[in-house]
């Protein structure tokens, strides 16, 4: 990736102090601070970084072209079962939610809000158990740890050993549910 001519990547200026690399959609995004002015060198210093992330995203959609959506599940059967993990997890985090919030969501599974507030992403319906499971382990265990650093990924592992499988499997089934999002 020495000439990042092939290579897709949009531009968003914003109203930041420093500049970042996204792969939220798939697409490169570079978040930059609005006078910069060399884009060029950013994605050379992080080449690197973008290889392996366009490697893995490719390993994905490659991936997502042999697994399947749970099409029988409803939302308020998700409803029923989130509630049941937000129950275990809160008791095991020893941790309290505000209020559980469901949406669909075009960049993420859930979310968890300084205001102790679980946004969950409705398409989660389609996705199996296991991983519906770890989604709202891995959002409650944010009131642990805003970051995901070293002490958030510890937390995480004591419950999924393993969680980088299952990391893997989320984005496998990001690119199952874009169809559907777009419609």
């Amino acid at each position: 990736m020495d000439n990042f001519e092939s290579t897709n990547y949009a531009i968003h200026y914003r109203n930041i102090k420093y500049p970042r690399l996204e792969f939220k959609t798939g697409t490169l995004q570079l978040i930059l601070p609005k006078q910069y002015k060399n884009h060029q060198q950013l994605l050379e210093k992080h080449k690197k970084w973008i290889r392996k992330k366009q490697n893995t995203i490719q390993n994905a959609l490659q991936e997502s072209k042999t697994r399947k959506l749970d099409q029988t599940r409803t939302v308020k059967q998700l409803k029923t079962i989130i509630y049941a993990y937000v129950q275990q997890y809160q008791e095991e985090l020893d941790t309290k939610i505000n209020k559980t919030i469901y949406r669909k969501m075009k960049t993420k599974w859930a979310s968890y809000s300084k205001n102790r507030n679980l946004t969950i992403n409705t398409l989660l319906r389609y996705l199996p158990q296991n991983l519906v499971k770890y989604i709202i382990y891995h959002e409650l265990t944010h009131s642990k740890e805003r970051k995901h650093n070293e002490k958030f990924w510890n937390i995480i592992q004591d419950k999924f050993h393993d969680y980088t499988a299952i990391e893997k499997d989320l984005l496998i089934y990001w690119f199952l549910v874009q169809d559907i999002l777009n419609h």
